[in-house]
């Protein structure tokens, strides 16, 4: 019988990382959308630790099972941290991607490459039924760039330049993408910290 993993997200996305890395044949990783819970949680933290808590909380508290939540977003330096925790509703929740990295850009439009560094930030809690809760955080770092490439990945990716791989995010296969992302070094952290726990 398999284990279940239920992630606190409906981005499908995500899920399709997540699912590259924690899946298993031990270990079925589910979304709330897949297990039909509706959960509308009011994300109150000052940090992505915080934020990815009061989810993985509130879904195992709902449910009694293991909870796994992430908060992520993009910090730049220039912005001092911003839009940090704010990524996702960085002006406003409906507004799309296409129009915040523009704004970004051109935030940054005369500032040198020197001022341009910035990170993603992924933070992962597990809820466990017994009250305990595990956390751990990565990042990726690199820098905005000055247009915005890619077809793949989602959100920031199109304007986060990785000087080391001499392209955007948003332009690296999902593969390269799952091993240097913040995501994905932050879901094999708490892979390892799960296995550490006998799951």
């Amino acid at each position: 019988m398999k284990k279940r993993l239920l992630f606190a997200t409906g981005n499908e996305g995500k899920m399709r990382e997540i699912r590259m890395i924690l899946g298993n044949s031990d270990i079925e990783v589910i979304s709330l959308k897949d297990a039909g819970i509706h959960a509308d949680i009011v994300e109150d933290g000052t940090t992505f630790e915080e934020n990815a808590i009061i989810k993985a909380k509130t879904v195992m508290e709902m449910t009694g099972e293991i909870v796994l939540a992430d908060d992520s977003g993009l910090e730049i330096d220039f912005l001092d941290g911003a839009p940090g925790v704010y990524s996702a509703r960085f002006m406003g929740t409906d507004t799309s991607y296409e129009i915040k990295n523009a704004a970004i850009l051109e935030k940054l439009l005369h500032v040198p490459d020197e001022k341009r560094t910035a990170r993603f930030v992924c933070a992962i809690a597990c809820a466990m039924p017994d009250g305990r809760i595990l956390t751990c955080r990565e990042t990726m770092e690199g820098m905005i760039g000055y247009e915005s490439r890619g077809e793949n990945g989602f959100g920031y990716d199109p304007i986060f330049y990785l000087p080391g791989c001499g392209c955007y995010s948003a332009e690296l296969s999902p593969e390269k993408k799952n091993e240097l992302s913040h995501r994905g070094k932050a879901l094999r952290s708490m892979r390892d910290i799960l296995q550490g726990e006998g799951l």
